[in-house]
This record gives structure tokens, C-alpha cells and sequence, in this order.
């Protein structure tokens, strides 16, 4: 068995879980948010909650331990500027990410209190949903500039 191929195979459909599933999440909250719905915000809210939990979270913690194996494996130093660049930019998401995670928490239990008792939600969700919303683009960027580096390998 090639264990290098198989821990690639782990690392790839991880990475696939942890882009796929926080745009799929994000796409999906952004537009429960503009829809005016409250009782879609709670429910999308809560199912993102989930899926962050469910998913996101564990190719978080998969994808660092499997690419660091991954390198040593296939002889490469972490000062690799490819990697090292690699590795700076998942941090800068997971900068991001870890407030989102509450940003997230909060928001769906403030929504799911709202729409129980059919009130408007607060001004405070709204607040909560704009740094969400802002902390989610330089996220995704550094995760596509990540996939550009892992692909191409740049000799930087």
C-alpha cells in the first residue's frame, strides 16, 4: 500500500470538506440574511452551526497534520517559500475563522430566540452578521491562494 498516495487522498478530500463546506455554508447564510426571514436566518444559522461543527472543524485540525506529513514524506522543509507561504496563509484563515465560529454561535441562537417568539430580530444580529460577512472574505481568499500554491509550487 502507498501510504504517501493515501495520506494525499485524505489531504485533498479534507481540503474539499473545509473550502466546500464553509462556501457552501457562507453562500448559504449570506442570502438567509438578506431574505428578511427570520425564521430562515435561525434554521440556515443553525444548519451552518452544524456543519461547522461537523465538517469544518475536523479538516481543520485533519489538513495541517496531514500536509506536514505530507512534506516530510515527500522531503520538503517547512521553509519551503511555497510552504511556508502555504502555512502563513491557513493560519491567516484560521484567524478569521475562529471568530466566525462565535460570530456564527451567537447569531444563531439570537435568531432562533427571535423567530420562537415571531419578534424582528436585533440590531445586534445585523452587527454580528456584517463582521461575519467581513471576516469571511479574507478567509476564502487566503484558502485560494493556498490552493494556487499547493497546485503550482512556485519556486518563489
Amino acid at each position: 500500500m502507498n501510504y504517501y498516495l493515501l495520506l494525499k487522498t485524505i489531504h485533498i478530500v479534507s481540503s474539499v470538506l473545509l473550502v466546500g463546506t464553509g462556501f457552501g455554508s457562507a453562500f448559504y447564510l449570506f442570502f438567509a440574511n438578506r431574505s428578511g426571514d427570520v425564521r430562515t436566518q435561525a434554521i440556515v444559522s443553525r444548519l451552518v452551526v452544524r456543519a461547522d461543527l461537523w465538517f469544518t472543524t475536523p479538516a481543520v485540525v485533519v489538513q495541517p497534520i496531514s500536509g506536514m506529513a505530507l512534506a516530510h514524506m515527500a522531503g520538503w522543509s517547512l521553509a519551503t517559500p511555497w510552504l511556508a507561504w502555504s502555512l502563513a496563509l491557513y493560519l491567516l484563515a484560521g484567524a478569521c475563522w475562529l471568530p466566525v465560529l462565535w460570530l456564527q454561535l451567537r447569531m444563531s441562537r439570537i435568531a432562533a430566540h427571535a423567530a420562537a417568539r415571531g419578534h424582528v430580530l436585533p440590531a445586534e444580529y445585523g452587527r454580528l452578521a456584517r463582521w461575519w460577512e467581513r471576516l469571511g472574505y479574507p478567509a476564502f481568499a487566503a484558502m485560494l491562494a493556498v490552493y494556487w500554491l499547493m497546485v503550482n509550487k512556485p519556486a518563489l
